[in-house]
């Protein structure tokens, strides 16, 4: 046999001796078919080495097994972990998943929605690059869709979101809590909803706290110089507040580089709880998400649309939780130009 085809169900047929429709009984694992012959079957695919043609198989049923899944960057560690449980859970019902990248760009979303139409997916996840997901997507374009993580600008899609504003909000009491009176808050656009949430939580939730807000970008160079040009240039913040995981470890990082002691030089709190942020000093006080509950609540979302649910769009919105660590201790951090620090009091106390 020439080795520059792959083998067919006919070759498989007429090794074994059957028709095609035999064949296929068997492939699919039909009760009415005699064992002999499954046997025959199954001898001679593995002789032929032949494999099931899925998408072709999809085709001829009329009936996708697939569902798409796009979001912003795969290398930031939130949305590879809402990945992989949602790889897990369509695993689990017999799906499979096309996974691609926007790599942040609204443009690159486009022309990666695209390019999943054509795959025919029976669903769609996405969390969008910003709100103006809608004006993305392809003409025609009607398969059921649920969105993840970031708020559209149209109220017309299943969401499975957290609660963003009330979770920053917290970390805006602590901080104020703990006798912070200017704080820089740091992000990477407010045309991100969820960007925008937070800091119109933080903003509701800050009382005696004074707030700054400085928009980095996402991997921008220019956005990182005027960020660190804000820390020399002019009186250092007490307390500084990073809206994301990418903004926290690209800021915490100038931070280290300048030589300024979290939190004795100035408090350092974070949205997105990483396992670096629990590692480093005494610890980066962070909200922390619910990203695998949001994955599989966005899974059972698309499931029951795809099995015939109908109505009106559904929101789940999550609850996320607070981790204070030691990044914000206020005995720790000078308030103008008095220390306060705990190891100066003891030694004096000790005199």
């Amino acid at each position: 046999m020439s080795r520059s085809h792959s083998p067919s169900i006919r070759m498989v047929a007429s090794r074994a001796g059957v028709s095609v429709a035999t064949v296929s009984n068997v492939l699919n694992g039909k009760a009415s078919v005699s064992p002999d012959m499954v046997a025959r079957v199954n001898k001679a695919v593995e002789e032929l080495g032949y494999v099931v043609d899925i998408a072709a198989s999809r085709l001829r049923s009329r009936k996708s097994l697939l569902a798409g899944v796009i979001v912003p960057d795969l290398t930031n560690p939130m949305f590879a972990a809402f990945v992989s449980t949602l790889e897990h859970l369509a695993r689990v019902d017999g799906f499979d998943l096309v996974v691609v990248s926007a790599r942040n760009d609204a443009a690159e979303e486009a022309d990666r929605l695209a390019n999943i139409r054509a795959w025919r997916p029976a669903g769609l996840i996405a969390i969008p690059c910003d709100g103006a997901f809608k004006s993305r997507l392809p003409a025609g374009f009607s398969i059921p869709t649920v969105l993840a993580d970031r708020i559209p600008d149209h109220d017309e899609f299943d969401l499975v979101a957290v609660d963003n504003a009330a979770a920053a909000g917290a970390v805006a009491r602590h901080l104020d809590e703990q006798g912070f009176r200017n704080c820089l808050v740091v992000g990477t656009r407010l045309s991100i909803s969820n960007v925008r949430e937070r800091w119109e939580g933080v903003q509701a939730a800050a009382r005696q706290m004074t707030l700054e807000l400085l928009e980095i970008g996402i991997d921008d160079p220019v956005g990182l110089d005027a960020f660190e040009r804000r820390l020399r240039e002019r009186s250092k913040p007490q307390a500084m507040f990073a809206l994301d995981h990418g903004t926290a470890l690209a800021t915490y990082r100038i931070v280290a580089e300048m030589g300024l002691k979290v939190p004795g030089d100035i408090a350092f709190a974070s949205f997105d709880d990483m396992e670096w942020m629990q590692l480093v000093g005494s610890g980066v006080t962070a909200v922390r998400q619910p990203v695998e509950a949001m994955a599989e609540k966005a899974w059972l979302l698309l499931s029951r649309r795809l099995a015939g649910e109908a109505g009106e769009p559904v929101t789940r919105r999550l609850r996320c939780a607070i981790e204070i660590r030691g990044s914000t201790a206020r005995s720790a951090v000078s308030r103008g130009g008095e220390t306060e620090s705990l190891k100066r009091e003891e030694k004096h106390g000790n005199q």
